[in-house]
């Protein structure tokens, strides 16, 4: 008669510590590819985004005028029909009377994330409420409420969030956005302008300058970001990421991974639309004078 033996407690827990290291091993990686489609489907968005802000330049333009310009013996211009703004850009010298109809685009307002001005329905949903509803926020006299706030994202169609379930963050300048002046080819950068850098504390600017557009996505930490639900989270420990928050008009794009970071310091994605790239697909061929 044959006796038969099961696994002693010691077999089961070496078993239970062989598959507990499998398990382990090959979860590590599988987070790890969890997190890079995160950050590719997020980055996707953030073009997504820029093409979007494109694609509502080139729809949204300034009332035409009609800029007359009378030579005189001297050649130069002293006479014009068009109302200011938007003024009438310099010909000289004219040879003959001319006529020059204007035509200029402008950049959306952010989506405040707090309501500056209650009581005023500033994005025209008609609730009094204007903070983080996706809409852009613009004053009857065509400026914006804020240079700083949400992507606008029910007025551009583009998506709401990033692949962590936050808000992205967008920062314009005014110099673009206003409806009674718009752009033209000859707008000029200014000191206020935003900036990237790759340090929060860089002493000149070293990625990209003189941009009116920036967009940020707060990583996958999301510190300082504005959730979905309308919460904010617990703001950056470091200086790179609170630069990102800040309204200075600078702003930091780098790897998420240097000597001498703490662990997690730094993970926010960053895109932006330099100025003759706005120039060159809204107003081709020099078509904003």
């Amino acid at each position: 008669m044959s006796s038969q033996r099961g696994f002693t407690l010691i077999e089961l827990a070496i078993v239970l510590v062989i598959v507990t290291i499998l398990i382990g091993g090959l979860a590590m990686p599988l987070s790890a590819q969890i997190q890079a489609r995160r950050i590719a489907e997020t980055n996707k968005t953030l073009q997504e985004a820029k093409e979007a802000l494109l694609g509502y330049a080139m729809r949204s333009v300034t009332s035409s005028c009609t800029c007359t310009y009378n030579a005189d013996g001297n050649g130069d211009s002293d006479a014009s029909t068009c109302p200011v703004p938007p003024s009438c850009p310099v010909i000289f010298p004219p040879t003959i009377d001319t006529t020059l109809t204007i035509t200029r685009h402008y950049l959306p307002c952010p989506d405040a994330q707090s309501d500056l001005e209650p009581g005023i329905d500033n994005d025209g949903d008609g609730n009094m409420s204007d903070a983080n509803n996706g809409r852009e926020d613009r004053r009857a006299d065509g400026t914006c409420l804020r240079d700083t706030g949400n992507l606008p994202w029910t007025t551009l169609g583009a998506a709401a969030q990033d692949a962590w379930g936050n808000r992205l963050r967008y920062a314009v300048h005014a110099d673009l956005t206003d409806k009674t002046k718009g752009f033209h080819n000859g707008s000029a950068p200014t000191p206020t302008w935003n900036h990237v850098c790759s340090l929060a504390d860089c002493p000149s600017v070293d990625v990209a300058a003189d941009v009116p557009v920036v967009i940020v996505s707060h990583g996958p930490n999301g510190w300082g970001a504005r959730s979905i639900n309308g919460s904010t989270l617990a703001l950056p420990p470091g200086a790179n990421e609170i630069e990102n928050l800040d309204a200075d008009h600078r702003y930091v794009s780098r790897p998420p991974s240097r000597p001498g970071d703490a662990a997690g310091e730094f993970d926010d994605l960053v895109a932006w639309l330099p100025f003759n790239v706005l120039i060159n697909r809204v107003c081709p061929a020099g078509g904003c004078p």
